[in-house]
């Protein structure tokens, strides 16, 4: 039984290289270009939205913000779905892809709403087939700090409404709710013979990149591994394959001496 795969990463300003790399517009190293016209959107897009730079803006001006969005503020997180090599590989195999899509794309309208899921592209020219899906942090409800320093005993000036719209990384961030995606996530993708991953503090939140790249790592060697052993295994095959001539050699030397004694106590009973 393999495992679920769901990394989430807060993007920075606009998340342009990102966007460059999904949508390929520059070609990664690691991608076969043979199969990337496999590649395909999975969120429609709203009329006027070419990418997915755009759909990030567009939701964020449409969603009736009141409050000025900062500079630095994260406008999006990635999110990465995906599962081990072998059972995403065999899920291809079995036309099963489609429907891992379809579960995929409504455990994210689920989990972070509808609207907020702006892009879900699933890449088949890598070694694994995954999706990278965008969300844009647009959040209503009482803001974390204001409610931890009601718990807190501190003096509140002024009540919000608690129903403004806001963007909010660090509310969908919020380390109990990265704990509760891996949790749903699991159980939506159990169907699939995936399970969920380490739970608990053992567990280490990396870039998207390093996961990538470690990831690749360890397919990589992986298949060192094999090609070893199948190495190992045509050597083995040829030295069978020796011993096996050498074994015939010696009983057909075995059969000529035989005959060739049968052949003198004959001619000694003459």
């Amino acid at each position: 039984m393999g495992y679920a795969v769901l990394h989430l990463e807060k993007a920075k300003g606009a998340d342009g290289a990102m966007s460059t790399h999904i949508e390929r517009t520059v070609h990664p190293k690691n991608a076969d270009r043979t199969r990337t016209h496999l590649n395909r959107e999975l969120v429609q897009f709203p009329e006027g939205v070419r990418n997915r730079t755009q759909a990030i803006a567009h939701r964020i001006e449409t969603a009736g913000i009141k409050r000025k969005i900062g500079t630095n503020q994260v406008r999006a997180i990635r999110v990465l779905l995906t599962g081990s090599n072998e059972d995403m590989k065999r899920m291809e195999e079995d036309g099963r892809l489609d429907g891992w899509c379809s579960d995929n794309l409504k455990w994210l309208r689920e989990t972070y709403g509808e609207r907020n899921l702006v892009s879900a592209v699933l890449h088949m020219d890598e070694k694994t087939p995954h999706i990278h899906a965008t969300i844009v942090p647009i959040v209503t409800g009482e803001r974390r700090k204001a409610r931890q320093d009601e718990q807190n005993g501190k003096k509140k000036y002024r009540k919000k409404n608690t129903q403004d719209v806001r963007l909010c990384a660090d509310d969908v961030m919020a380390r109990h709710k990265l704990k509760h995606y891996q949790d749903t996530y699991a159980q939506a993708m159990s169907k699939y013979g995936l399970q969920r991953g380490v739970d608990g503090s053992l567990a280490k939140h990396i870039p998207t990149s390093q996961y990538y790249k470690e990831l690749v790592e360890r397919q990589d060697s992986l298949q060192e591994n094999i090609e070893n052993l199948l190495g190992l295994e045509e050597e083995a095959q040829k030295k069978l394959k020796k011993v096996k001539g050498e074994i015939n050699v010696q009983k057909m030397k075995g059969a000529a001496v035989n005959a060739t004694t049968a052949i003198a106590d004959g001619v000694s009973s003459l």
